[in-house]
């Protein structure tokens, strides 16, 4: 009976290099799964993989496609490919990936920085950004920053444009929230006036000083099936432009900016996990 035979030392050392690799690769794929958007030198601090390592390994589970790179920050985050991988934000990564090269087309046109916040938990979570490419812009590192539903631009044109039932949800998480600052904002007149103007309007607007005081902002809502899928925001300096002026010059380039990212949701293939 034949023996098998011994492995040589370079054989045995390239099956441990591999082994080594998978793990690193899945601790890589779970993490951002977990985190939902990060950059490579927070992935190497937080798993204490060296960054070249981390870089090898995004570049393989990018071409694989199971990660996408920000194409307008250094933020790389699951697709939807991964989605049987976990849960969440595999969902908000198709709305991050259509909105990436729309950004990238008109973010340049519009000077202006532009976020994409989806909701999550009581608040508008930035997941895609142009403050990074931006020179008027006076904020940095806002991926993953989360915006107050009521005193941002972004969580009014959300409260006002989705359905009745999420938004009476929405609002009674937010009245158990002991948040002195949102208290006026929950006065159901102000509730009633805000939804009805930004509905009239058709976007969302932030210009009271009741948040950044240096800024405001317009958001025009992502709708995919009378869904709102995310929120897509211009930020600008409150004494270089009135509200007035920035609703003349801007809004209809970012309801377009929406409408382009809907459309590319809505043609977005369901990608089959092999």
């Amino acid at each position: 009976m034949g023996q098998r035979p011994a492995d040589d030392g370079a054989g045995a050392q390239d099956r441990t290099d591999s082994v080594r690799a998978l793990r690193r690769g899945l601790a890589v794929l779970r993490h951002i799964n977990a985190v939902g958007s990060t950059s490579a030198a927070a992935i190497a601090r937080a798993l204490d993989i060296p960054r070249p390592t981390v870089y090898r390994l995004l570049q393989t589970l990018e071409e694989e496609g199971y990660v996408a790179f920000s194409a307008s920050s250094s933020q790389v985050r699951v697709t939807r490919l991964s989605a049987s991988l976990g849960d969440g934000y595999a969902s908000h990564s198709r709305v991050c990936q259509a909105a990436g090269p729309v950004f990238g087309e008109q973010g340049p046109r519009l000077v202006w920085p532009l976020d994409l916040t989806v909701y999550e938990n009581a608040a508008m979570v930035i997941h895609e950004t142009t403050h990074t490419r931006s020179p008027l812009s006076i904020d940095r590192g806002m991926i993953g920053y989360r915006l107050p539903m009521l005193r941002t631009s972004a969580g009014r044109a959300y409260l006002a444009f989705c359905r009745d039932e999420e938004r009476a949800m929405i609002l009674d998480h937010l009245r158990r929230i002991p948040d002195p600052e949102d208290r006026p904002f929950l006065e159901e007149a102000w509730l009633k006036r805000m939804i009805e103007e930004t509905r009239r309007r058709a976007i969302g607007v932030r210009d009271g000083g009741e948040f950044r005081p240096k800024t405001s902002s317009i958001a025009a809502p992502v709708m995919v099936d009378d869904r709102v899928e995310a929120v897509v925001s211009m930020i600008w300096i409150r004494t270089a432009l009135s509200l007035d002026e920035a609703i003349s010059a801007h809004s209809d380039a970012l309801l377009g900016i929406a409408r382009a990212i809907a459309r590319t949701i809505s043609a977005q293939p369901n990608e089959a996990v092999p």
